[in-house]
């Protein structure tokens, strides 16, 4: 006589082991689209597996943690596709809005490189994928290198983990609030963009004007034969000079990126 899986092992039916999955699946959405959209953990010096590992083994804590209360069934119904793309679109908003307020030290190497005229001097990023200044590039490993030193990587995924307590599975938000995150976090990146480039390109516009002086005064003088290594050479002390000064402000940067993103994801609970 044949016995059932039920006898053998009580309480591990198959229709109990689907359920599992399913929640488990509908729990994991949510922070596997935000490593997929966060920096540092969507570089691409990052490989697919681990990034597949550390949404696993979070995801299982997680459900651990915070147990799903909805009915499973629900997600072979339209209401259950819009609990997923809304998982989906909670999870690559909060990755996009570090990313956006990150990439501030990109844009600000991009000025200062192209002010400097070192906008030729560029390579393929390892972040991103495309070619970049490597004034860029350095900027934004800096401040990749202060977000792990601070531990602001495991601040980003305790906010993305404490969003399920007062953004549950089950509820739809209004999709006005992540379009409001995501408006707020470009006008945040411009303005620490202009903050961090301030000081380079006041420089560098000086020495400009020193140059355009000396040049109108002494005509016979080739502007590029010294104007173009005085202008580098002033930008490299410049940054040489605001290395510290730099730190504390891409430090502000990650404080602001991760203020932001509990502030936006707290504004999902209203809707």
């Amino acid at each position: 006589m044949e016995q059932s899986i039920n006898e053998i092992i009580p309480g591990l039916g198959l229709q109990n082991i689907i359920e599992i999955l399913l929640a488990f699946f509908l729990t994991s959405i949510r922070l596997s689209a935000f490593i997929i959209a966060s920096p540092f953990f969507s570089a691409r010096f990052i490989m697919l597996r681990v990034r597949i590992i550390i949404a696993f083994v979070i995801s299982i804590v997680v459900f651990s943690i915070h147990p799903l209360d909805l009915d499973t069934q629900v997600l072979t119904s339209a209401y259950g596709i819009a609990i997923i793309f809304k998982e989906i679109a909670i999870g690559v908003t909060a990755g996009l809005i570090l990313s956006i307020m990150f990439s501030a030290a990109s844009l600000a190497g991009e000025k200062i490189a192209t002010s400097a005229g070192l906008s030729y001097a560029a390579q393929v990023d390892p972040v991103s994928g495309v070619q970049t200044p490597v004034v860029s590039q350095i900027l934004y490993l800096f401040l990749i290198m202060i977000f792990l030193t601070v531990d602001g990587h495991l601040i980003a995924l305790r906010i993305i983990i404490e969003s399920y307590n007062f953004i549950p599975i089950g509820t739809l938000p209004v999709p006005s609030a992540l379009i409001d995150g995501g408006m707020a976090a470009s006008g945040s990146m411009f303005l620490n963009a202009s903050i961090i480039m301030m000081p380079v390109v006041l420089v560098v516009l000086l020495i400009n004007v020193a140059i355009g002086i000396i040049t109108r005064s002494a005509p016979q003088l080739n502007l590029f034969s010294f104007g173009f290594p005085i202008t580098m050479l002033g930008t490299f002390i410049v940054l040489y000079f605001s290395i510290s000064n730099l730190g504390f402000a891409f430090s502000d940067l990650i404080d602001s990126s991760l203020d932001h993103l509990m502030t936006t994801l707290e504004s999902l609970k209203d809707g």
